[in-house]
């Protein structure tokens, strides 16, 4: 891939992300955690082992954590306050990451969070670049102040600029903070040589569709009593009334259609790059390297970032 792309992957992975670093030299590799499952601490020092692997080409995915039941059952779910108070525990969170990795130190005392002579060293050779995934409004309002990126979901088919809104209300927040917090796309592509060749995949998953799981999903998203519009528990619940087989937008297509909408999305006002999973992908990912890359006009100068994910 170019200088500017990333590798998404859960932290339990680090071992696999140190190898690649070790073995790579233009990647970034942005490790994720979800943040009820390990302190700020140990995580702290995780990056800081990978940032020394990479020299100084990996970040952190702030992952809050809603779905009850996945917490549930490793006993580990804070009770009903955290889907109301769960980016509050983010940014202390966040706060204890920073004060280690830029002063080795932190005596952190918060409602969540508290640090006693709590040290880090060696601390990481760069800034490390922080993601999040804020949806709703506090979702939005934490990632502008402590995220340099944040994953924007996107809608419907074949239309790139469907995510202009949600784009928007990042770059509302950056011009009240005076930040710049970029928005990463979230969308899938599904490609192939012709529109018809492609357009048949994707007829292919919606009669697949797996009813069961979207249900127990939406059942899920039920238990937040969130009524933001944007938060993802009614993303959630809305997209299952339409029994779609993805939660995200989705470009399907020709090499050459899905290099002009890409190149379209990046248009956007406030689009920094963009989290591009795939149908199949080690596929997608020769059919993104070889096929449709080339054709993009967004990326034959200075590129932007390319984030990818291991599909749907």
């Amino acid at each position: 891939g170019g200088k500017s792309e990333y590798w998404d992957h859960n932290l339990e992975s680090l071992t696999l992300m140190s190898g690649l670093a070790a073995v790579t030299e233009r990647i970034r590799l942005i490790a994720t955690v979800a943040v009820l499952t390990m302190p700020p601490p140990i995580v702290a020092r995780m990056v800081s082992t990978m940032d020394s692997i990479s020299r100084g080409r990996c970040g952190l995915n702030i992952v809050s954590g809603w779905q009850r039941a996945e917490y549930e059952q490793m006993g580990i779910w804070p009770g009903e306050a955290h889907y109301t108070r769960r980016y509050e525990y983010c940014a202390e969170y966040v706060q204890i990451l920073r004060e280690l990795w830029e002063t080795g130190r932190s005596d952190f005392k918060g409602e969540f969070f508290r640090m006693d002579d709590c040290r880090l060293s060696p601390r990481p050779s760069v800034r490390i670049p922080i993601v999040a995934a804020g949806q709703s409004d506090v979702g939005t309002r934490f990632a502008v102040e402590y995220a340099d990126y944040n994953f924007c979901a996107s809608s419907g088919i074949n239309d790139p600029r469907s995510v202009a809104p949600s784009v928007a209300r990042i770059v509302a927040e950056n011009e009240r903070t005076g930040r710049d917090c970029g928005a990463m796309v979230l969308i899938l592509v599904i490609a192939d040589e012709t529109d018809a060749a492609a357009l048949a995949k994707w007829e292919h998953y919606k009669a697949g569709v797996d009813i069961d799981a979207l249900a127990w999903r939406d059942a899920q998203a039920s238990k937040d009593p969130t009524a933001d519009f944007y938060a993802l528990r009614n993303r959630h619940l809305r997209m299952g009334k339409a029994r779609m087989p993805t939660g995200l937008g989705v470009l399907v297509g020709s090499y050459a259609n899905i290099a002009r909408m890409l190149d379209e999305l990046g248009s956007v006002p406030g689009v920094k790059g963009a989290m591009l999973a795939f149908d199949d992908f080690l596929v997608g990912m020769d059919q993104f390297g070889h096929e449709i890359q080339p054709r993009m006009k967004s990326r034959t100068a200075d590129p932007a970032p390319a984030l990818v994910n291991a599909g749907e």
